[in-house]
C-alpha cells in the first residue's frame, strides 16, 4: 500500500501488521529519521541486538531468512537494510508470501520512480512505501514549530518565515539546527529573528544532493561545505560515492539523449528518470553544457573506484571520498572558466 502524507505519521507510531517498509525519495535525512522511528515504534531501542538487525545489502539475499528468525527474549524484531535497490524486490516477495513475524524497513534514497521494488509494496496489503521529499510551505512551517515546540521554545512569525526559507533542504540538517537554535536561546525561551539568524548557519540548508550538483556545476566551495555538513550529519563515504555516480548517471543519460537525438538540454532533461527535483533544473542544464560525454564515462569511473578503495580495509575512505568529489568540481570549475 501506498501511505500518503496525512496517514505518515500514525503509521511511523504503529505499522501494525505491516511486514515490509520502503523509505523512498530525495531527502536522505527523513529517509532515516523515519527508518529510525519505524524502528523505535516496535523494538523499543536503534541498538537492541535481540530485536534489531542491520543487514547489508551485498547480504539481501539471505533477508528472508533474517525476517523469519525468532527473537529469543520476546517482541518483533526489524531488519532494517540501508540503500536498498531494486534487487531486493525478489526476496521481498519471498517475504511478503510467506508469515516472516519480523519487521523489514528498507532505505532507498536512490531508487528510481518507475522501481519494480517499489511497485511491488505499493501493490502489497501488508507493504508499504513511503515517500520521502523536503519539505517546504506549511508543512516545513509545521515541522520547525512542533520541534521547537517540543524543546519548549516559541518562535516569533518573523522568525518562522526567516528559519523556512533556510531550512527544508534535508530533515536530518533542519533538525540538528533547531535543536542547536533551541540550546541557544535556552529553555522557557523565544526565537526571534536576531536569534534565528545569529545561530542558524549558513550551511543549514544544504544537503548531499547540493554538494553533488555545486560539484557539475564547478561551485568548489558550496560543494566542499555542503558535503562536510552531510558527512558531519551522518553521510558515509559509500553512500556519497553512491548518490555521486546515480548524478553522474543521470547527467550522462541526458547528454547521450542531446548528442544521439539532437535534444535541448531542457527536452534532453525532461528523458531522466526519476525526474529532476525542479529546483535543480537550472543546476542540471548547466551541468550538461559542462560535461561532455567522454568526461561523464571518465567521471563515472572514477566514482566506482572510489567507492571501491572506500571498501578496503585501512584506506583514508572519507579523505577519498571527499577528493572524488571535489575533483569533480575542480574539473567543472576550470572548463566554466573556459
Amino acid at each position: 500500500m501506498k501511505i500518503g502524507p496525512a496517514q505518515v505519521t500514525g503509521f511511523l507510531r504503529d505499522p501494525g501488521p505491516c511486514r515490509v517498509v520502503l523509505l523512498y525519495g530525495d531527502d536522505a535525512g527523513m529517509i532515516r529519521d523515519r527508518a529510525e522511528m519505524l524502528v523505535r515504534a516496535v523494538a523499543g531501542s536503534l541498538d537492541d541486538p535481540f530485536l534489531v538487525a542491520e543487514l547489508p545489502r551485498e547480504q539481501i539475499g539471505s533477508l528472508p531468512d533474517e525476517a523469519a528468525s525468532m527473537s529469543l527474549t520476546g517482541g518483533r524484531r526489524v531488519v532494517r537494510v540501508r540503500d536498498a535497490t531494486d534487487a531486493a524486490t525478489d526476496a521481498v516477495r519471498t517475504i511478503l508470501k510467506s508469515r516472516a513475524p519480523a519487521l523489514v524497513v528498507l532505505e532507498a534514497p536512490s531508487i528510481a520512480t518507475r522501481s519494480r521494488l517499489r511497485t511491488a509494496l505499493e501493490d502489497a496489503p501488508d507493504g508499504a512505501a513511503i515517500g520521502c521529499y523536503p519539505e517546504e510551505g506549511r508543512a516545513l512551517e509545521a515541522t520547525i514549530r512542533g520541534t521547537l515546540t517540543a524543546a519548549g521554545v516559541r518562535v516569533d512569525p518573523d522568525a518562522l518565515s526567516w528559519l523556512t526559507a533556510q531550512l527544508g533542504a534535508d530533515r536530518a540538517s533542519t533538525r540538528s539546527e533547531l535543536e542547536k537554535l533551541a540550546l541557544y536561546v535556552g529553555p522557557n525561551g523565544r526565537v526571534d529573528l536576531d536569534s534565528a539568524m545569529a545561530c542558524v548557519g549558513d550551511l543549514a540548508g544544504l544537503s548531499l544532493d547540493d554538494a553533488l550538483f555545486a560539484a557539475t556545476t564547478g561551485d568548489v566551495t558550496t560543494a566542499d561545505r555542503a558535503l562536510e555538513l552531510a558527512m558531519a550529519e551522518g553521510a558515509g563515504s559509500v553512500q556519497v560515492l553512491r548518490a555521486g555516480l546515480g548524478h553522474i548517471q543521470k547527467l550522462h543519460r541526458a547528454r547521450l539523449a542531446m548528442e544521439e537525438q539532437g535534444l535541448t538540454a531542457a527536452d534532453a532533461m525532461k528523458t531522466v528518470r526519476p525526474p529532476v527535483f525542479y529546483r535543480k533544473t537550472a543546476a542540471f542544464a548547466r551541468s550538461l553544457m559542462l560535461w561532455p560525454l567522454p568526461a561523464l564515462t571518465a567521471a563515472l569511473a572514477g566514482l566506482a573506484e572510489a567507492e571501491r578503495g572506500c571498501k578496503r580495509t585501512g584506506w583514508p575512505d572519507e579523505a577519498l571520498c571527499r577528493n572524488t568529489v571535489l575533483a569533480l568540481a575542480r574539473r567543472a570549475a576550470v572548463v566554466a572558466r573556459r
